[in-house]
């Protein structure tokens, strides 16, 4: 029996982007009416949906235009991107990355489990406080390399990384991007309901961990089980190799490259920084780089623009994710999808409707990926649902964060995970593979929590 060839992932965004057009022609058009609350912020209006008497027929020339135009409005994340990969390509040429990676071989190498249970943590509590997302592509490229030191694969880095930041925003603390935005939308007091989220952590983390644990046990025993051994097997791995030792101009920029870091966390907390502030802070941490490492201006020109043309794919890849959810707004269906969503909520009753919304919050992420943006068109539609089949407010948000966080895993709109994947080297269909079983486990179990929630009045 002939294999089923999987297209490559920028075929199968092509793919779906087609699928979309063809949804704008069959799924009448229809919107929702908007208004600015008191915040400023652009909400919908419940029970205000009306079918469109004109049909926006998009033409199949849509699918060529719109990818400028996807590139073009996802410009901040791509340059981000390119502008990371010039500052890593600085990096690599220091060594520093490398001694590293020695000294955490070192440490990590008899304790596998440590080192993906705290990667995890780490990233799932920098998403679940501050939203961080698009910053963690700086820390891909040394994750991959370390896992794959250890007789792992990049399959395993990209599960602690990528596993740890959707939970951390599927159980948020205090993310300003989604938590605190779907709560002031519901109308409760900002990051209530702390406790319960807190409760769940442990539950959700498990899970992950021994998903991605018992994967790099068995491709450590066996390096032919990797989800990605035909494509890793041609890459050099650096388990054999002699490290060079971390020196003082490694530490300098190391402690520079920390210090880096918490000025981005007190930018993004204070000042309300995004891509535009953290690639200038990047730019101005490659420049130190290369002056504290003594490398010439030629060579450091050379680095930057070698690191930057390695991302091109994972440019276009963005560019291609954000041409989808484009292609629905511009077909005017995209309220249609979220009005009959929301419909069935109410008839399931109190705790089946809680689990509904948990699934439609799930779909949803697929057409808006964007957390914030999703709050703000679901939100002011699931809180009167939610009163008038008895289901509390903070279940309604707890769905919505659930929803919008783990399905960051897998939708191919998500131009964050589309970005890291790309980074990887890892193939969509591979990471699908990889992600699916542990998407099913985690949202089962955020499926009893939301029967509890409604059970116990949280």
């Amino acid at each position: 029996m002939q294999k089923i060839k999987i297209p490559h992932t920028l075929v199968l965004l092509l793919y779906i982007m087609i699928a979309a057009l063809i949804m704008t022609w069959v799924i009448p058009a229809g919107e929702f009416q908007r208004s600015v609350n008191e915040l400023g912020q652009t909400v919908v209006q419940p029970g205000t949906y009306s079918v469109l008497s004109d049909q926006t027929m998009l033409s199949p020339l849509t699918l060529f235009t719109v990818i400028p135009q996807a590139m073009a409005d996802a410009q901040a994340v791509i340059f981000f991107v390119l502008l990371i990969g010039g500052v890593m390509g600085i990096l690599r040429a220091t060594g520093m990355l490398d001694a590293i990676i020695g000294v955490l071989l070192k440490r990590f190498a008899n304790h596998t489990g440590w080192l993906i249970l705290g990667g995890m943590m780490t990233f799932g509590i920098f998403s679940a406080l501050i939203g961080v997302a698009e910053e963690y592509l700086i820390f891909v490229a040394m994750l991959v390399a370390l896992c794959r030191a250890l007789r792992l694969d990049s399959m395993t880095a990209m599960g602690i990384l990528i596993g740890g930041y959707a939970i951390g925003y599927g159980l948020a603390l205090f993310n300003p991007f989604t938590l605190l935005i779907a709560q002031a939308i519901a109308e409760v007091p900002p990051a209530s309901g702390l406790w319960y989220r807190l409760v769940l952590w442990p539950v959700l983390f498990g899970i992950a961990f021994h998903h991605v644990y018992r994967y790099a046990k068995r491709v450590k025993a066996d390096p032919a089980q990797s989800l990605m051994a035909d494509i890793e097997a041609e890459q050099p791995c650096q388990a054999e190799q002699n490290y060079p030792a971390l020196t003082g101009r490694h530490r300098i920029i190391l402690v520079a490259f920390v210090a880096i870091l918490g000025i981005l966390v007190w930018g993004i907390k204070v000042h309300g920084w995004y891509l535009v502030e953290l690639s200038a802070l990047f730019l101005g941490f490659g420049l130190f780089t290369a002056i504290v490492a003594r490398m010439n201006t030629t060579t450091a020109a050379n680095e930057f623009i070698a690191g930057a043309a390695e991302l091109t794919a994972t440019a276009l890849l963005i560019g291609f994710a954000r041409s989808i959810a484009m292609i629905l707004e511009q077909g005017q269906v995209l309220d249609t999808v979220i009005y009959y969503l929301a419909m069935p909520v109410e008839a399931f009753g109190a705790h089946f409707g809680a689990v509904a919304m948990l699934v439609i919050q799930s779909i949803l992420n697929f057409f808006i990926p964007s957390g914030s943006g999703q709050a703000f068109v679901s939100m002011p539609i699931m809180v009167p649902i939610a009163d008038t089949a008895g289901i509390g407010r903070q279940v309604a948000v707890m769905a919505f964060q659930m929803g919008d966080g783990l399905m960051n895993m897998i939708v191919p709109t998500n131009p964050v995970l589309m970005g890291i994947l790309g980074l990887a080297g890892i193939p969509y269909a591979r990471w699908f593979k990889f992600a699916v079983p542990l998407l099913l486990k985690l949202l089962l179990a955020c499926a009893g929590a939301m029967i509890i929630g409604v059970t116990i009045g949280y």
